[in-house]
């Protein structure tokens, strides 16, 4: 870790992994190995960074969110070894409690929406709905989940916890949660 690293009560980082100054780690955090986040990157409490992901400037992890093992992030939209572009730097949010699965890319400068669920593989070129579920090249709309990661059917109601969801437009919104 880098001088002006701040560690979260509980977090944990693995071997070979490098946080750069400036970035905000939460609490109980587990880092994998091989992972590199920063510079002035903030995680939120309670995420999994699986190993080999890079974090790099512009994201930005709220509370409770997965990063599955080798999953990708970028920075720039069009970058050239030969064109400085620290300068053009997107902004890549993911909303508390988004899982990004193994290998998928999320391109800089879109959202994702709280509770998400991205495949394994897929590569997000767009914001993200809350609770939607995406999957393809591109990463499409494939169906919504629960915030306990459950496939949602018609009847939108959570498998696994009962909490019940219902369309407002074309937005998923929880109805009522579960203690």
């Amino acid at each position: 870790m880098d001088d002006g690293v701040e560690l979260g009560e509980g977090a944990k980082v693995w071997h070979f992994s490098h946080i750069l100054s400036g970035c905000r780690i939460g609490r109980n955090c587990s880092i994998g190995q091989n992972v590199m986040i920063g510079p002035n990157v903030p995680v939120g409490d309670n995420c999994k960074i699986q190993n080999n992901v890079s974090l790099y400037k512009g994201v930005e992890l709220e509370d409770g969110v997965f990063c599955g093992p080798s999953s990708v992030f970028t920075n720039v939209i069009n970058p050239r070894a030969e064109v400085e572009r620290k300068d053009e730097f997107r902004i890549t949010r993911v909303r508390r409690g988004a899982t990004i699965g193994a290998n998928a890319t999320i391109v800089c400068g879109n959202e994702l929406g709280e509770y998400c669920l991205i495949a394994a593989g897929a590569v997000v070129t767009k914001s993200v709905p809350a609770f939607a579920l995406m999957a393809g090249v591109p990463a499409r709309r494939m169906g919504w989940v629960s915030r306990s990661g459950e496939i949602l059917d018609e009847t939108l109601v959570c498998p696994r916890t009962g909490e019940r969801y219902e369309m407002v437009g074309d937005v998923l919104q929880l109805v009522e949660a579960q203690p």
